[in-house]
């Protein structure tokens, strides 16, 4: 999977929903962010990893 970057549009419990550059809409478990992330975080997913810009 190549690169892509991510923002966090939304926090609900345990979830977050990413929005992605075209539009998607990603639903992911905190568990798999990074610490500190919150609404607004802007994410870089590579290599099955999420990383703050």
């Amino acid at each position: 999977m190549e690169p892509k970057d991510y923002i966090v549009t939304k926090i609900e419990g345990e979830y977050a929903y990413l929005a992605d550059t075209d539009g998607n809409e990603l639903y992911i478990a905190m568990a798999l962010l990074p610490p500190n992330t919150d609404v607004g975080s802007e994410l870089h997913y590579e290599m099955f990893t999420y990383t703050l810009k």
